[in-house]
C-alpha cells in the first residue's frame, strides 16, 4: 500500500535517528560505570545480559510485526511498533476504522485513503499517554503512595481493577459476534475464544514453573512462547473445522 520512495526515506531516517540516539545513550551509560567504579568485565557482561534478555520480547515484536505488515506493510508496521506503538492498541485500531468507518475488510483490499485515516487515528491515540506521563505522572505516583499509606491493600486492589478493566476491553474484542464475508449470519468464534483461552493457560504455566521450580529464565519467555504456541495451535484447531 505505502510502497513509495519517500516512505522509505522517512522512516529509514527515524531507524537512524533512534539508532544513534541508542548509541549515545550506551556510551554515556558506559562512560558514566567506569566513573562510579564498575569494571570492564561487570561492564560487559551486563551489556550481553541486557542483549540476551532482548531476544524474548523480540520474538513478540516479530509475530506482531507480520501481523500488521499484512496492512501497512514492512517499513510502516515497523516504525509503529519499533518506536511507539503495540500491536494490541495497533492492530485494534486499524480494524476499527478500517471496517467501522470505511466498512471495508481487513483482509481484503484496501485503499491509501483507508490506511493513512488508520495511521492517524493511532497516532492520534498514541499522543495522550505521551502527555500524560510527564505532566501527570508525578501527581498521580503521590496520589498512590498516599493511598498506600493509608491502606496498603487499596493500592493493590486498584491496580489489578485497572489491569482487569484493559484485559476486558480486548476479551470483548474476542468475542464479539463476526460478520462472514459475503454475508450470512453472525456468529461469535469459538477459535479466537479456545485460542484466548489457550494462551492464559500457557503464561499460567510458565509462571507457575517460574516460581515454583526456580525456571526463572521463563519469566522473560512467557509471552513470546506463548504467543507462538498459541499460534500453532490455532492452526491445528482451524485444520479441525474449529471457526
Amino acid at each position: 500500500m505505502f510502497d513509495y520512495w519517500w516512505i522509505y526515506a522517512l522512516v529509514g531516517f527515524i531507524f537512524l535517528y533512534v539508532l544513534i540516539q541508542s548509541v549515545v545513550a550506551l556510551l554515556k551509560a558506559t562512560k558514566q560505570a567506569k566513573v562510579l567504579g564498575f569494571s570492564s568485565s561487570d561492564i560487559n557482561k551486563t551489556m550481553t545480559s541486557s542483549a540476551l534478555l532482548s531476544i524474548a520480547p523480540s520474538i513478540a515484536i516479530l509475530i506482531s510485526l507480520v501481523v500488521l505488515s499484512k496492512i501497512f506493510g514492512p517499513w510502516i508496521a515497523g516504525m509503529r511498533l519499533a518506536t511507539l506503538g503495540a500491536v494490541t492498541y495497533e492492530l485494534p485500531a486499524a480494524i476499527n476504522v478500517i471496517e467501522g468507518a470505511f466498512g471495508a475488510d481487513i483482509n481484503g483490499a484496501l485503499t491509501i485513503e483507508m490506511g493513512v485515516t488508520a495511521i492517524w487515528v493511532m497516532t492520534l491515540g498514541c499522543i495522550p499517554p505521551l502527555l500524560l506521563v510527564p505532566f501527570f505522572y508525578q501527581k498521580i505516583s503521590t496520589r498512590f503512595e498516599q493511598i498506600k499509606e493509608k491502606n496498603s491493600e487499596w493500592k493493590d486492589i486498584l491496580m489489578d481493577a485497572l489491569f482487569l478493566g484493559m484485559i476486558s476491553a480486548f476479551v470483548g474484542y474476542v468475542i464479539a459476534p463476526i460478520e462472514p464475508e459475503g454475508g450470512g449470519p453472525a456468529y461469535i468464534s469459538i477459535l479466537a475464544i479456545l485460542v484466548l483461552v489457550v494462551s492464559a493457560v500457557l503464561v499460567a504455566v510458565f509462571g507457575l514453573l517460574s516460581q515454583k521450580k526456580n525456571f526463572s529464565w521463563l519469566k522473560s519467555y512467557a509471552l513470546p512462547l506463548s504467543m507462538v504456541l498459541s499460534m500453532a495451535l490455532a492452526i491445528v484447531f482451524a485444520s479441525w473445522g474449529v471457526r
